[in-house]
């Protein structure tokens, strides 16, 4: 389920770095990979059919929506139309990106799992439950700062991932950010509620593998339906959180300077250009 991930991590990265990392991405996800499950070498020949044609895929259908979705972007910066409904909608369009993805690699990846030991699955799921207890020791370090602390440091995080869109911020944008940054909900105790949750329906899965039939449909089913797995409460608050984030956004963008605006636009004409040449 996380090797996909990687996609869109590399869109982040400048345009030349991009480039480089996009067509070694094969080198990347092994990399990755090892940190969980350690591949014998016909699992790795194996693997490396299936990497291959996710990349054409990948390739082929949809980094012209990455293309098209930023080129519409960009117009609508231009001609200052990102109001909250553009925005919520090109957030919830790179979701739809990523369920495409995730749509188009579960099944084979859920066929590979077939072939993994017993030893191997128990270091998989071993590593994941220590990823686990490191969250749950980051959430508990976060917990004992000051309420004030850690709104402080919430809002300098989001102040610093918008300035590196549009530049310096006004006085009067930095406010909208610390108003609206106290209307997100935390989702971090749900969120690992979540992760144990689909894991040890995982879990219970492959100590089936070897008499269950439908193995790999089954498994194919829980990576593409992780909502099932979410509580009420996670969906809610992630809903929420998703609005006001397209809100604060949307007001944000009504503020823009002539600079600002030109910064952004600079920004997306350069993701835009990495996109093009992942293409080639």
């Amino acid at each position: 389920m996380r090797v996909a991930v990687i996609f869109f991590l590399l869109i982040s990265l400048t345009a030349c770095t991009s480039k480089l990392a996009y067509d070694n991405l094969d080198w990347w996800v092994y990399w990755y990979l090892d940190d969980y499950v350690e591949l014998n070498d016909k699992q790795e020949e194996r693997f490396d059919d299936y990497l291959t044609n996710w990349l054409q895929w990948h390739k082929r259908s949809e980094l012209k929506r990455y293309e098209n979705q930023l080129k519409t972007l960009k117009q609508q910066v231009l001609n200052r139309e990102l109001d909250y409904d553009t925005v919520y909608g090109h957030i919830n369009d790179v979701r739809t990106h990523w369920e495409r993805v995730r749509a188009e690699i579960s099944p084979e990846l859920a066929e590979l799992a077939v072939d993994l030991t017993d030893q191997q699955i128990v270091s998989l799921f071993a590593t994941l439950e220590k990823d686990n207890k490191e969250e749950e020791e980051e959430r508990k370090e976060f917990l004992e700062q000051s309420q004030t602390e850690r709104s402080e440091k919430r809002i300098e995080r989001m102040t610093e991932n918008v300035e590196e869109r549009i530049g310096d911020l006004s006085d009067e944008q930095k406010q909208i950010i610390a108003t609206y940054n106290a209307q997100f909900v935390s989702t971090s105790d749900e969120w690992l509620q979540y992760r144990r949750k689909i894991q040890n329906a995982a879990r219970r899965l492959f100590i089936t593998k070897t008499t269950n039939s439908n193995f790999v449909q089954d498994l194919t089913y829980l990576m593409q339906n992780p909502d099932e797995y979410r509580s009420e409460a996670y969906q809610q608050a992630s809903a929420h959180n998703m609005k006001v984030a397209a809100t604060m956004v949307s007001e944000v963008a009504s503020t823009l300077s002539d600079s600002q605006r030109k910064t952004l636009i600079d920004n997306i004409d350069e993701f835009t250009t990495t996109v093009e040449r992942f293409q080639k």
